[in-house]
């Protein structure tokens, strides 16, 4: 199948084409500096001079987009720029495919849909949160209505935290709990997501051809408060979580972003686990073991 990947820079992104890449497909990479390989693409999806004819007869686009919301502080125009990166490029390739007759768009969007869900489980068909980022991910999904309107089966990937050696959760955390400086944020009693690049990776491949569209949680079955992730985390390095970051804290090192960290989503995979995918981590014990496995 000829895919077009948007958003090939960041993490996911790299994983994602050297597996597409693996399995036999045709990958067109869209970048944003110049092209410096065949697979690649040029394109500025600010512009106005975006040339459909780059996903024409593509068997699915895959977006991808997006500024990282982690590591720098949310000023005003940050916000924006979070914003901006991931709903103006949804708009274009949503547009370019409804009007070439792609037949599935796979989009990004994130767990940050479902604002601060407290205890109570929520699946695809929970309503969006009221803070930034839920409001942030409404608009992102909403600007995939082009290609919906047009027939295109759209996935919207709302992706929870991902667990591999060098994703960027593990690498900002494993340092600090090495140390013996890791603990639970605030009460730890906050639900935080997760999945692991393998079955992340496994998901949007088995989603490039079931016939399921709409919103889907990326994120594994068995749900884990911050501080039982944490214990699990420091366990897995011989360590122990004695230490607690103060809400407060966080507040005041990380602003809004900082707060965040104190938010939780209770995310279960109702779409993936109804419709018959298995995944391969769903105990966070597996995913530890995967994450911190000799490679």
């Amino acid at each position: 199948m000829r895919i077009v990947v948007a958003g090939t820079s960041g993490f996911l992104g790299k994983y994602l084409v050297s597996k597409l890449n693996d399995d036999g497909h045709e990958v067109v990479r869209l970048v944003r500096r110049e092209a410096l390989r065949p697979d690649e693409i040029k394109w500025d999806p600010y512009g106005s001079d975006f040339d459909n004819g780059i996903v024409a007869g593509a068997g699915a686009v895959i977006n991808l987009c997006g500024a990282t919301v982690a590591g720098k502080r949310w000023t005003p125009a940050y916000k924006e720029e979070i914003r901006v990166s991931r709903i103006v490029p949804t708009e274009v390739l949503s547009r370019a495919v409804a009007e070439t007759g792609v037949p599935v768009l796979l989009n990004a969007s994130a767990a940050g849909w479902y604002g601060d869900s407290g205890d109570r489980d929520v699946d695809e068909f929970a309503p969006h949160g009221a803070d930034f980022l839920a409001t942030m991910c409404r608009d992102w999904e909403a600007a995939t209505e082009a290609a919906s309107a047009a027939g295109v089966r759209v996935v919207k990937l709302r992706t929870a935290n991902v667990l591999s050696a060098d994703s960027m959760l593990v690498e900002k955390l494993r340092p600090l709990f090495r140390l013996g400086l890791g603990g639970k944020f605030g009460t730890g009693r906050q639900y935080l997501p997760w999945i692991t690049l393998h079955d992340w990776l496994a998901a949007v491949d088995w989603l490039l051809t079931f016939s399921v569209s709409g919103p889907v949680n990326l994120s594994a079955p068995e749900t884990v408060t911050n501080a039982e992730f944490t214990t699990a985390f420091a366990a897995a390095l011989n360590r122990r979580a004695r230490l607690t970051l103060p809400g407060a804290v966080l507040k005041l090192i990380g602003g809004e972003g900082g707060a965040e960290l104190l938010h939780g989503h209770r995310m279960v995979p109702k779409v993936l686990v109804g419709n018959g995918f298995e995944f391969t981590h769903g105990t966070l014990d597996q995913a530890m073991k995967y994450t911190f496995a000799v490679r």
